[in-house]
């Protein structure tokens, strides 16, 4: 027996096949009445199907089933399918599967007859022997047929007369993120129609599913495009069902239901689309037997202004319908720029042809137009300087970015498009590739687009892959139009740059990529790595990234020994997994070949080269991952092996019940160290907390004075007002509770709300409750408060501290601490609510003024009323003494205030404070009257004692 397994990226022509109903019913008709060839039970069938059946001369495939898991993004999939020869002689059957061009084949076993093979993973040789050269037919080419992000594995073997075949494939692959959802797809074709038919997919996402969607089949021509035009409705015989982290999606047609779709078998791509529940905060990091993984995909963040340089081909290779679609393309990508993005376009043939020399335009209607007259004169004619474009391009826009002094706030990229090979000008690939990373010099990206089978599309991988960008690769006769436009979406809108993931140095290692560019919205950056302690509770992670005019700093712990909140044991096609198969460790696994391979294609030394070759396949043999270095070789099993199995191999969950962690948090900035978050905020006794009660520390006279305000529920009180002259107001909105039982008051009021304003050196608001934080500096940032962050601008600071309180840094010269009060089981009487502090106060005026802010740069003065009524103003010394005396009086603004001595707590109750008590709502304590602080609305800034103003 003759027995080849080979893979290679493209497909075998099929024989033609019977395409009438009838053989579809018939086949139907076999199914059901549980037809074994290998019992050679005889039946009778129609003469018409007996007829297409001898036309038929290619084994039948009685079964194909596709089943799957996916655990955290990360899938693992079997492949089942087993082929039938009913004939009078032995027959070549062929099993053909297309497979992701990202996934790793992790397994292959084969049983013809009653002999059974499997795959083993070995590494490949450098030299290999004459006689290998021979049995190749022809040598595998990376490009060779390759269809648009996928490959096609291929297995052929001789099924004997009256025998079957059973072949099961096993691969992985971690789900990329893209426009926002992730998208699984298991190709469906057979080559011909199939009497039992099934994909089943389980999805397992602790953070929650969102957006499940199932689309129509896909065909070969609109791969990769990732819209669907007109019907959205699920194949047929799809059932969906989902819980909040639980999904699992069925499609399982009868061979009727087939022929309705593709009568030759060839139905097309089943796609799922899923997104999960996510937030600004460090992201969701899951920990499992001494690996984790990170996913970071922040959301409700404002857009990255860019500058974008697009260097189109405009070579006679792309006269037609390529020219066509690009012109199509950027009319509708220049629509979506921004009002605050640059741009710039090259046209190259033989020639440079720049729309704007020597600069780059604002977003403007006219400028607009005028971009699109430019697009639509171009014309199809000379070679192609790939070089010379690249580096017209590269110059354009470093000019840009040190004319305007380009700093983070804005992200900068160069997409360039291509149908060819260079022809003009330079064209050593090795000398284009590094005359283009020494223009660029890591200070913007490049996104390459290869079109047609023509282009070197190694190069424009290469070209990406050392300059920070990504590349795609379309076949002439997609629709290139919509490839390019999906693919500018991808990156189109930035919403970070220069993100930063660290960990504990003594507590990781080997550890992938943690340094990135840009974030684009839609994507997602992961990383993972190993535990080196595995003996600690918890996982200390810090994002640092920016954000427009922002510095954003997220940090969190994760724990890694407590329950899990989803418990996945018991859940259907999760519970009969074999093996045991850490998906966390496997994902590591795959990031770090995948970086390893990118790291070789990258390098120009051999020695560097030989290093990575070796590590990646160390690490492939050790995962059993059939990569570029490494082979599936077939070895015959004993003679008394069991055949392969149906049931599908599905990674282990044990522990996940008591160690899978899927937590979420936030991050801290360069230099700040984990010991600082265990250090109390140094914030003075200047405050407003509780119910509320004000205090007021006057450092210099060593005594601190106090003072309740009753007001009604819906009031909003001015504490600090300096619009004037610092720029800042701080207001607080009042919540009602009922009274405590036998209490003197009619109800409780407490901040429910702080809003803190300030116009210098530029207009910007914060606006804070016990759960989040609205931060608009012109963009709006979203923040909660159960998240640990520290958001940084040129003159703002705002540090979250986790379910605990809000430092607030204007200038660096005025500091605001809001505490944040929660109450698990709450009384009555009780409201979750807010405490202001001030911590420091240099940068507000004299002139500032409110419940608090008049008397930041004011001192009073502690008299003692004698029985003849003469006053007699008491030293610093003499406080003490005159506690117990209730005719005490204060002295402010020469005003005569009695006062009694008390006791406040503050910080949560955690210190005391000795005050001088003002009863009767601070009655001529404070200027004016208690109405005369209420503000209209929380974003009043009254210019004035009295007055009212609008931010």
């Amino acid at each position: 027996m003759i027995l080849w397994l080979w893979l290679c990226w493209g497909f075998s022509t099929s024989a033609g096949q019977p395409d009438s109903e009838l053989m579809a019913r018939y086949l139907e008709e076999k199914l059901m009445a549980d037809y074994s060839i290998m019992e050679q039970v005889a039946r009778r069938v129609p003469r018409q199907a007996k007829f297409l059946q001898r036309l038929e001369t290619r084994p039948r495939m009685s079964e194909f089933t596709v089943k799957s898991t996916i655990i955290s993004r990360y899938a693992f999939t079997t492949v089942s399918c087993t082929m039938v020869n009913s004939g009078s002689e032995a027959r070549e059957a062929v099993f053909e599967m297309q497979i992701p061009a990202a996934a790793f084949i992790s397994n292959f076993t084969m049983s013809i007859g009653n002999k059974t093979y499997y795959g083993e993973v070995t590494g490949k040789e450098k030299k290999r022997s004459s006689d290998d050269k021979a049995r190749d037919k022809k040598p595998p080419s990376p490009t060779d047929g390759r269809e648009n992000g996928y490959e096609t594995f291929k297995a052929s073997v001789f099924i004997p007369r009256k025998m079957q075949a059973k072949f099961l494939l096993h691969y992985e692959e971690l789900l990329q993120r893209r426009l926002g959802k992730y998208e699984y797809t298991v190709s469906i074709r057979p080559q011909q129609l199939v009497g039992r038919l099934r994909v089943e997919v389980n999805i397992l996402e602790n953070s929650g599913i969102v957006s499940l969607e199932v689309p129509p089949l896909r065909n070969s021509k609109h791969k990769g495009n990732g819209k669907v035009e007109g019907d959205v409705s699920p194949p047929p015989s799809t059932v969906v069902g989902h819980t909040k982290t639980l999904a699992k999606v069925t499609f399982n047609p009868s061979v009727v239901e087939q022929t309705r779709i593709a009568r030759n078998g060839i139905l097309g791509d089943f796609i799922i689309r899923y997104d999960v529940k996510r937030e600004l905060s460090v992201g969701d990091v899951q920990i499992l037997n001494g690996y984790f993984v990170h996913y970071f995909a922040p959301t409700d963040l404002p857009p990255l202004p860019k500058n974008v340089v697009f260097v189109l081909d405009s070579s006679a290779s792309m006269v037609g319908t390529k020219l066509k679609q690009t012109k199509e393309a950027l009319f509708t990508i220049l629509q979506d720029l921004r009002p605050e993005d640059h741009f710039n376009i090259i046209g190259f043939s033989n020639r440079i042809k720049v729309w704007q020399p020597d600069r780059l335009v604002p977003v403007t209607p006219n400028n607009i137009r005028d971009a699109k007259k430019y697009i639509h004169n171009l014309s199809p004619t000379g070679g192609t300087n790939i070089n010379g474009a690249l580096q017209t391009g590269a110059k354009l826009l470093n000019d840009y970015i040190a004319q305007n002094d380009i700093d983070a706030r804005t992200v900068s990229l160069i997409i360039f498009l291509t149908d060819g090979r260079p022809t003009v000008g330079e064209t050593q690939s090795s000398k284009i590739l590094s005359n283009t990373k020494d223009a660029i010099r890591d200070k913007f990206c490049l996104f390459t687009i290869g079109i047609g089978n023509d282009v070197d599309q190694k190069l424009l991988e290469r070209m990406a892959l050392e300059n920070c960008g990504m590349t795609r690769h379309f076949q002439e006769d997609e629709d290139a139009a919509s490839h390019l436009k999906g693919f500018y979406d991808e990156i189109g809108t930035p919403l970070l740059s220069d993100i930063r993931v660290d960990y504990p140095e003594d507590n990781v290692e080997q550890v992938t990529q943690n340094f990135f560019p840009n974030y684009f919205n839609g994507s997602e950056i992961i990383i993972a790595g190993k535990l080196i302690n595995r003996t600690s509770d918890s996982l200390h992670v810090e994002v640092t990234a920016s954000n427009s005019k922002k510095y954003i700093l997220l940090k969190t712990d994760v724990a890694i020994d407590l329950p899990s909140r989803n418990d996945i044991r018991g859940v259907p096609g999760l519970e009969d997994g074999k093996g045991d198969k850490n998906y966390i460790e496997r994902a590591w696994s795959y990031l770090t070949i995948k970086e390893l391979l990118n790291s070789r294609l990258k390098s120009d030394d051999n020695q560097e080269k030989d290093y990575l070759t070796e590590k990646a396949k160390s690490m492939a043999l050790t995962y059993n991952f059939v990569t570029p270095f490494t082979v599936l070789k077939m070895r015959e099993a004993g003679l008394h092996s069991e055949p392969p199995q149906e049931d599908f191999i599905s990674p282990s969950t044990d522990g996940i019940g008591e160690k899978l962690q899927s937590l979420q948090g936030h991050k801290a900035p360069p230099g700040i160290h984990r010991q600082q978050d265990k250090q109390r905020i140094k914030i003075s006794k200047t405050s407003a907390d509780g119910d509320p009660h004000f205090v007021i520390d006057f450092p210099s006279s060593k005594f601190s004075v106090c003072f309740n305000i009753d007001g009604e529920p819906g009031d909003i009180l001015r504490l600090v007002s300096d619009h004037k002259e610092s720029g800042v107001t701080v207001n607080g909105k009042l919540i009602g509770a009922p009274a405590p039982p036998n209490g003197h008051k009619k109800h409780r009021t407490y901040f429910s709300t702080i809003t803190i304003l300030s116009n210098k050196p530029e207009r910007s608001y914060l606006e804070i409750t016990p759960k989040r934080i609205i931060l608009d500096d012109g963009e709006r940032l979203l923040l909660s408060c159960d998240r640990s962050a520290i958001v940084r601008s040129s003159s703002l600071e705002v540090s979250i501290s986790a379910n605990s309180n809000i430092t607030v840094t204007i200038r660096d010269t005025i500091s605001f601490v809001i505490l944040i009060h929660h109450f698990k089981k709450p009384a009555p009487y009780q409201r979750d609510h807010l405490g202001f502090y001030i911590s420091n106060s240099k940068g507000l005026s004299s002139d500032s003024h409110g419940l608090l802010g008049q008397f930041l740069n004011h001192e009073v003065k502690l008299l003692q009323e004698s029985l003849n009524t003469s006053h007699q103003q008491v030293g610093q010394n003499q406080t003490e003494a005159l506690k117990p005396n209730p005719t005490n009086t204060l002295k402010v603004k020469g005003r005569l205030v009695p006062v009694v001595w008390k006791q406040r707590r503050i910080y949560n109750g955690q210190q005391e404070v000795d005050c001088w008590f003002a009863k009767n709502n601070a009655d001529k304590l404070i200027d004016g009257s208690y109405k005369d602080y209420l503000a209209s609305h929380p974003f009043d800034t009254g210019t004035s004692f009295g007055t009212i103003n609008n931010v």
